[in-house]
């Protein structure tokens, strides 16, 4: 059988939800796993993963592309639920019958495990399924904000679940997981850098971060750095609202005069060469128009899709 396996988000601007755990890190925990399980049984596997997008459209419409290029017989993609804190359990999207089949055994084998069973349910509306060419399943294996959830929750039991709900068995013997970088909070360091270097955020030479997932003392500065530019605590440390200003900004959504403030203002601010204040006044409208003269853009102080792509790609 040949398989394509989405570890959801981990590609911003598209990242996942945050609780008392972070979703973008289970799922390549619980990803990693699933795909190494597979092949030590024997089958073949796709990581559907992009490396980079530029918007979370962008991002779904890879990972669809991917399995249908490769023809991958069975889709699935793996995610986690965030929502009020009480809400907890798992369920399992499906768009087709056939892929209703595959989402049943899969849901059975996750409960099996302590989880509050909330069915097999109608994934029509979702990107990935309506969008893929063969039988597909998005998993929300739990919610990372229960701590009900939280305190049953294994990252390999998980997996084992999966892979036994998919292909009915598992691997007789220990399988090493496939190493990456980013499969807990310490080691989301490459992304940080990532993310800093497409903002333009250099270290203190003004060159781009290696992309070394090394927190070292000119990473710190580039976060402080930014920290600073979007007005938050300058702690050198990227915690969630570090890491919710960067989302922001590379969501990219069009700001206007009247219309936008705080650390996304904030930045655009600091590349167009305006006084860093979180205001979009006279003058950060004329530094902007000027900005989009310089690039050849409308000179219009609304910065969409086309001044994004100038200032961040």
């Amino acid at each position: 059988m040949k398989y394509g396996i989405d570890m959801g988000h981990n590609c911003p601007p598209d990242t996942g939800a945050r609780g008392i755990k972070v979703e973008d890190i289970l799922t390549i925990d619980v990803g990693n796993r699933v795909i190494s399980k597979l092949r030590a049984l024997g089958h073949e596997v796709i990581s559907c993963n992009p490396e980079r997008a530029s918007s979370v459209r962008d991002s779904l419409s890879q990972r669809c592309n991917k399995a249908n290029a490769a023809r991958v017989e069975v889709f699935v993609s793996i995610h986690f639920n965030a929502f009020n804190g009480r809400a907890n359990g798992t369920e399992v999207f499906a768009a087709s019958e056939a892929g209703r089949r595959i989402a049943q055994p899969v849901l059975n084998e996750i409960v099996k495990l302590g989880f509050f069973n909330r069915g097999v349910k109608s994934g029509s509306h979702l990107f990935v399924l309506r969008n893929t060419n063969m039988p597909a399943i998005l998993v929300e294996c739990c919610f990372i904000d229960s701590q009900k959830d939280m305190n049953i929750f294994d990252a390999e039991a998980t997996a084992n679940a999966i892979v036994k709900g998919l292909t009915g068995k598992l691997p007789t013997t220990p399988v090493n997981v496939i190493p990456d970088e980013e499969q807990n909070i310490d080691t989301s360091i490459l992304r940080l850098q990532k993310a800093l270097n497409r903002l333009k955020i250099t270290d203190r030479n003004g060159k781009a971060l290696a992309e070394n997932n090394q927190i070292n003392a000119e990473t710190k500065f580039a976060i402080e750095k930014f920290q600073g530019i979007v007005g938050v605590e300058k702690t050198g440390v990227a915690g969630e609202t570090t890491w919710n200003a960067i989302n922001l900004i590379l969501a990219k959504r069009i700001i206007r005069r009247n219309h936008g403030g705080g650390p996304v203002v904030r930045y655009i601010q600091y590349r167009v060469g305006a006084d860093v204040d979180g205001i979009f006044g006279p003058q950060t409208e004329a530094a902007i128009k000027r900005f989009q003269r310089q690039n050849g853009l409308i000179a219009d102080a609304i910065v969409g899709p086309m001044t994004w792509r100038k200032l961040i790609g």
